[in-house]
This record gives structure tokens, sequence and C-alpha cells, in this order.
């Protein structure tokens, strides 16, 4: 049996299309498709990284014969195998359940991951865990997705070192409302806390500010060792905030006038 046809015999015997081949050892759909025709073959690394995942010899893979063996000479080469990826950290897993075009669960440990839920280097799913992961809910040194968490987080709501989003809650967070060491959004609450209409913090610059120390249109006083406002600045501040604003959310409102109660 020549390599193109062990090649296209051990990639059906896992259920994989061609391009799912290509993606675990990172060559386009066309390159696999070349290998499996006879047209062009595989450079030595990429032969043993075939090797390594079907768990044969190259010398089998390219379509020489092999010794016969035992059970236990099998178990020992699988082992082998086993062991000589993992201290590579090399582990893939695609779960034979898919939905649509995607496998339910894609783990590839130092590549790329797409699945339902995805975990890899570069991972993209509905639930994602990377290095940089992409996804509804993402999770990754960067993040990418409604509900991100990470070192640089992006999404609807993002929480990180550095955050972006509608809701951000991070170190320097930017958003519609964001919270943060410094934080900068339409509605601001930091240590130093910037905003287009309110901002609360040790800093606080806005059309409406309340903290220590304040630059705004309408200020609001806090005592710096406690953040308080007295209670008749306190109803002042929600009646400023219903005239100036009067389409804030009631719930945003009531936040910064419960935060300096």
């Amino acid at each position: 049996m020549t390599f193109n046809e062990k090649l296209t015999e051990l990639r059906k015997s896992k259920g994989w299309s061609q391009e799912q081949l290509g993606e675990t050892v990172n060559v386009s759909r066309q390159t696999v498709s070349k290998w499996e025709l006879g047209l062009t073959t595989p450079e030595m690394e990429k032969l043993i990284e075939l090797s390594e995942i079907f768990g044969i010899t190259i010398d089998e893979l390219v379509g020489k014969s092999a010794p016969q063996k035992n059970a236990t000479e099998n178990q020992a080469q699988e082992n082998s195998h086993r062991i000589f990826r993992l201290s590579r950290l090399n582990y893939e897993y695609k779960s034979k359940s898919h939905i649509g075009s995607l496998p339910l669960v894609h783990i590839n440990t130092v590549g790329k991951a797409k699945g339902i839920v995805a975990i890899g280097a570069v991972a993209k799913g509905i639930v994602s865990l990377g290095l940089v992961s992409l996804g509804l809910f993402s999770w990754g040194f960067i993040s990418i997705g409604l509900l991100a968490i990470g070192g640089i987080a992006l999404g609807g709501a993002a929480l990180g070192g550095l955050a972006i989003g509608l809701l951000a809650v991070g170190g320097l967070a930017l958003g519609f409302f964001a919270l943060g060491g410094l934080a900068v959004g339409i509605y601001s609450v930091g240590g130093c806390a910037a905003a287009a209409k309110i901002a609360l913090g040790g800093y606080a610059s806005a059309h409406i500010a309340i903290g220590d120390i304040t630059s705004g249109e309408f200020c609001f006083k806090t005592a710096s060792d406690s953040m308080r406002l007295i209670r008749a600045e306190v109803s002042e501040l929600r009646d400023t905030i219903m005239r100036e604003f009067p389409n804030t959310l009631k719930f945003i409102r009531e936040l910064f006038c419960t935060a300096v109660k």
C-alpha cells in the first residue's frame, strides 16, 4: 500500500475530513488532498507528526511492511507514543459528537481548538478557554466574547487587567459602565474615574463628578476617608441626575446614590 493510500485509509478510520486532518497538523485541506492524490508528499517533520497521530511507525506510514507484533508489544508501543506525546505537551482530543460541522469538544494543548467547547493555545467556540480565546463565553490571556475574562478582555461584559466592554471591570476599564483602578466610560467608578455623564472616584471627572477631587459641571465632594455624602447631598445628587440625564436607567442612578450614602 502506498503512502497516499495509507494516509487516506488512516484518516477515514478516524472519521476525519481532509479539513479536520489539516487542522490537526496545521496545513490546509488542499495540502492534505494533494498528499492523498499522490501529487506531493509531506516533509519529514509532518511525517513524524502524522505517525504520532495515527500511532504507527514512519515505515508503516509510507507503505513499508512492518513485522507482526504480539499484544504486549503493541501495548508497549502505544504507551511509548502516549508518553512521548505527553512529554511534548502535545495532546489533542476531538469528540465524535458534532453539532453541525463543529465537534462538541475540541482540546488541543499546543495548537488551535475549534468546537462548541474549545480548549487550546488558540481557542474558538461557544465556550472557549485558551491563551487566545474567542467565543460567547471566553477565558484566556487575550479574551474576546459576550462574556470575556482575561488579562486583556474585550466583550459585552469584560473582566480583566485591561477590560473593554459595555460593562467593563478591570485595572484599566473602558466601557459604557466602567469599574476599575482607572475607569473611563459613559458612567464610571474607580480610583481615577472619567466619564461623559457620571463619575465616582478618588479623582472624578465628568458632567456630574462625585469624589474627593472632582472636575465637572456638577461636583459633589466626599470625605476622602469614607467616600460618603451627607443625606441632603445624596438627595441633591439624585435630583441632579434626574434633571441632567432623565433617561438614565433607574438602577444606574440608584447605584451612584447608594454608593455614596
